[in-house]
């Protein structure tokens, strides 16, 4: 919008012991890391679309022949016709260990749509068909994990830039926020050195813990970055951010990552 670069949000809330969080801009392959440390040992892919895995007439691979051109082990639970065009489904699930998703997301291909949820221990295909009318019927503002006995996260990512999920876990927001927070600073890097990607260390979590402790939505765009300094300006919103907001005249608070030394501070805006 107005050419500006995409910005970071975030938003985070509690209710009923579970936390839901909103953000941008994350790929899943970018998150898969902090997923697992929460998750469950097996994992549900329940939705998958693509545009990188495509047949001879165009059309999108089925999600197990995209995982069996991964090399990646799973079974396959099929649900049928009637989960098409349903919100969060594939007509077929895949079920995995959650120690293979890196190899599932490996960042070597673009999931436009995908939705996993991890499972307790007894997998039973009758689970799996409880969990899929469970997904198919909940409303998009009520908590699905309260509905689901045993899962402890949720995620849903869309169009490759948008994430949603839902925890038990309340340390997972304020990692997802300090992700976010190097990934963009990580971008900006990348883009002064002309390199294709910079690793940058993460805030720790004292510093995202803070923030969501301040307000609850959030908004950041790059500020000044050279060789030694990358500052993010960070506006808090008073609803969640969408897209077509602008980011606001005035920033709240500037994050400024310290490239030498590795270190990030928080500081109130000039």
């Amino acid at each position: 919008m107005e050419s500006q670069p995409f910005p970071l949000s975030f938003s985070a809330r509690e209710a009923e012991g579970l936390w839901r969080v909103s953000a941008a801009a994350a790929q899943a392959d970018e998150m898969v890391d902090l997923l697992m440390a929460v998750a469950n040992e097996t994992v549900a892919v329940v939705s998958l679309e693509t545009t990188s895995y495509l047949d001879e007439d165009w059309n999108p691979l089925q999600p197990s022949l995209i995982a069996a051109e991964l090399g990646v082990p799973c079974t396959v639970h099929s649900l049928g016709s009637w989960a098409s065009g349903t919100n969060g489904l594939s007509e077929e699930m895949l079920v995995m260990d959650r120690d293979v998703l890196p190899r599932f997301l490996d960042g070597t291909w673009s999931p436009y749509e995908l939705t996993l949820i991890d499972l307790p221990t007894q997998v039973t295909p009758e689970r799996l068909d409880e969990l899929a009318l469970v997904l198919g019927t909940t409303s998009a503002d009520e908590l699905l994990l309260s509905h689901l006995g045993g899962s402890r996260v949720w995620f849903s990512g869309h169009d490759d830039c948008y994430m949603s999920l839902e925890t038990h876990d309340p340390a997972l927001p304020a990692a997802v926020l300090a992700r976010l927070l190097s990934l963009l600073a990580g971008s900006a890097r990348a883009g002064l050195t002309e390199e294709p990607f910079s690793l940058v260390p993460e805030p720790a979590l004292w510093l995202p813990e803070q923030l969501i402790a301040t307000a609850p939505h959030w908004i950041g765009a790059l500020g000044i970055v050279t060789e030694d300094l990358v500052t993010i300006r960070l506006a808090a919103l008073s609803d969640p951010w969408r897209l077509g907001v602008s980011f606001p005249q005035q920033a709240d608070l500037t994050a400024t990552l310290d490239v030498r030394h590795g270190t990030w501070r928080i500081t109130p805006a000039e």
